[in-house]
Parts: C-alpha cells; structure tokens; sequence
C-alpha cells in the first residue's frame, strides 16, 4: 500500500482531533469527580475517527490496483491473492495501530505534568491495556472491512463510500436495531441475539471495566479472517 501525502495529513488530523477529546476527557473527569477515567471518556468516541481514517488507509489498497492494471501483473509472479491481500491488510492495520499507539503520548505527558495521575485517580493500567486491547481488536475487522470494500469496485471514491457505509452499519447498527418496534417474537430474539455480537459500546463499556468476553474476541477474529478469505477469493477471480 502506497501512503499518500494525504494519508499523514489525514493521521495529523486524527491525532489533533484526539488530543482535543483527551482534553476534554480530562475536564469532565474534573467536574464529574471521577465518576469515569479519563480512558472510558476518550476511549467513548474511538468510532468517530475510524469512520474517517479506516476508508482513506484502505480504498486505494485494492481499488487502485485494479484501476491501473497492476494487479493482474502481481498476480502472474509466484505471489498468490492471499498473500497480496494480506499484505495489503497488515500495511493498513500496522499503519492504524501506531496511531492510536502514538495516543499513549497524551497518557505519558498527562502523567509527567500532574504526577499523581499514573496512580489509581486518572489511569489504571489495566484499563489502558483492555481498553486499546478493543480498539486494535475491533480495527483488525474493521480495516479488513475496508480491504474487503476496495476488492468490489475499480474506483477509489466509490470503495470509500462503501467502507464508511459498512463500517457505520457495523459500529452503531445494534444500537439502532435495539431502538426499532418489534412486533414479531421471533425476530426480536433473533435481532436481540445480533445486537447482542455487534454492539460495540456495550462491549467497550465491558473491556474498560476489565471484562473480556471470548464470544467478542471469537467473533472480531472470525469476521476479521472470513472478510480477508472473500477478498481474496474476489481479488483472484477478478485476474481469471
């Protein structure tokens, strides 16, 4: 994956964008007293981002090489699609990990100014570690959603589209099905279930507090590598 002048302008905007929420974490765990950590209040508004930053790391990924024409070149070298797909994935999610990892620096400087805060009243290490722990978990799915967009369509604009329209689906689509009149038992038990897999904030509300749930880890683990399976079989029968 080639990463565009554009793509650092986008991660400078995403790191100020976060800094900004750190801030404000920080104010309202002041007025509050401590009701919440700093984290869960800054950790509350990781999707806001990733609906931005995840559709410009990957829509050039697929989408451009089959646009210019190089991807069928790639293809008749001993390089499978599978380890092209990969490839292209693990650039993008590497890339996305070193940014929030780079939004530990807020931690640090936090501490280094107010000493106390490395203690119990604003960050417990444990909580760090569960909470980014969610987010580098969730953004292995949600970059191999956009690696999966990038694979239907030659054009960059169009898989951008289409990454940002899954990824919202994906992140607050359990909270709106939850939301919906039911009239049919069946349905709501089966949408309940669902919602129950796909709700993102109730699961980080349980891996801010510690609670790490297998059923989570099983699912983001098994969509992560059953959307890389499809674009692959995809990216290989687009070079037939």
């Amino acid at each position: 994956m080639a990463i565009s002048s554009s793509t650092y302008f986008a991660a400078f905007l995403f790191l100020c964008f976060m800094a900004v929420v750190f801030l404000f974490s920080i104010r309202d765990v002041s007025i509050t007293m401590g009701k919440q950590s700093p984290v869960e209040y800054f950790l509350s508004l990781f999707w806001i981002p990733v609906l931005f930053m995840v559709p410009l790391l990957t829509m050039r990924s697929l989408a451009d090489e089959l646009r210019r024409g190089t991807l069928g070149s790639l293809m008749t070298t001993a390089v499978s699609a599978w380890q092209i797909v990969l490839s292209k994935f693990m650039a993008s999610y590497i890339f996305y990990c070193l940014l929030w990892v780079l939004t530990l620096g807020f931690v640090a400087i936090t501490c280094w100014y107010i000493p106390h805060a490395s203690g119990k009243d604003l960050f417990e290490v444990s909580q760090l570690i569960t909470g980014y722990g969610f987010v580098f978990l969730t953004g292995a799915m949600y970059v191999a959603v956009g690696i999966f967009a990038s694979s239907l369509t030659r054009t960059t604009l169009v898989a951008g589209m289409l990454s940002f329209g899954m990824l919202f689906f994906l992140i607050t689509g359990a909270q709106i099905a939850e939301n919906l009149p039911m009239s049919d038992s069946t349905i709501s038990y089966v949408v309940s279930r669902l919602s129950e897999c796909l709700h993102t904030f109730r699961q980080l509300e349980d891996f801010n507090n510690s609670l790490i749930d297998s059923r989570s880890l099983f699912f983001y683990i098994s969509t992560t590598i059953a959307l890389l399976a499809f674009t692959s079989l995809i990216t290989e029968s687009k070079n037939r």
